[in-house]
């Protein structure tokens, strides 16, 4: 099997995971890939087996065969497709834009896995692939991306060459939000969708080509820094960017 399709897949599922305590989420995702070998997309292959070898694997809302279920639709989808990248990249060129594409390329894999029909039952198998049709702000879909797409730079992986780093959207999350606010780079009461697209156009400015190069920095920022919803002489004090912070500036 390629170098590619391993990653491609075992970096899906490591960003559906990504929420919680960062410590008990490698935990866990090693915990995954031990059972399934280094060979993810030939353990895929086989649908039985990966069920098989989750069974009584679980992280918070998932359970094992969410997991599989993820994994032998993108498995799927890598072989109608050639790669995920492919399907997307097509999808983009069709749609214009990336909500719509997204939101297509994870209907197919969900259908392709029988998320939909788990979902019916299993909070966990609603919840691993989230709709970018919905109202969800989609933070580790939009993580996987960013890994994907962005240049190998010690953080992100830059495996994906043929989807410009111009369409991604930041993966927000409530450290970003918060410091997104205190910026006023967005005035949104609630993380959605829209919020993510008002908080990277706002870094579109800085930087139209390569708006998400910044979202590592914030989101490292936010969480040393604790940063707060209102004015806090404690919490605030030494932050860099306290002169431009609405509570301060």
């Amino acid at each position: 099997m390629t170098f590619l399709a391993n990653l491609e897949l075992a970096a899906l599922v490591g960003a559906c995971l990504a929420f919680g305590n960062a410590k008990a989420l490698r935990a866990k995702v090693s915990d995954a890939f031990d059972r399934l070998g280094p060979e993810l997309a030939r353990a895929a292959d086989d649908e039985l087996g990966v069920f098989a070898a989750l069974a009584g694997w679980k992280h918070r809302v998932y359970r094992g065969e969410d997991v599989a279920r993820l994994l032998v639709g993108a498995r799927r989808v890598q072989r109608s497709h050639g790669s995920l990248e492919r399907l997307l990249a097509g999808l983009l060129r069709t749609h214009g834009s990336l909500r719509p594409a997204l939101a297509e390329w994870v209907r197919r894999v969900r259908e392709a896995g029988g998320l939909d029909i788990a979902a019916r039952v299993r909070r966990g198998a609603a919840h691993i692939l989230p709709d970018p049709a919905k109202t969800s702000g989609c933070k580790r879909l939009l993580l996987y991306l960013r890994w994907m797409v962005r240049p190998d730079d010690g953080v992100d992986l830059g495996v994906w060459k043929t989807i410009s780093t111009s369409v991604l959207l930041v993966p927000v999350d409530t450290h970003i939000y918060k410091l997104s606010r205190n910026l006023g780079f967005t005035e949104r009461g609630t993380l959605t969708w829209a919020t993510t697209e008002e908080v990277t156009a706002a870094l579109r400015r800085l930087d139209p080509e390569d708006p998400v190069r910044f979202d590592f920095s914030l989101c490292h920022l936010g969480m040393l820094q604790r940063c707060p919803s209102k004015k806090d002489a404690v919490r605030c004090e030494g932050c860099g960017i306290k002169s431009v912070c609405r509570h301060w500036g």
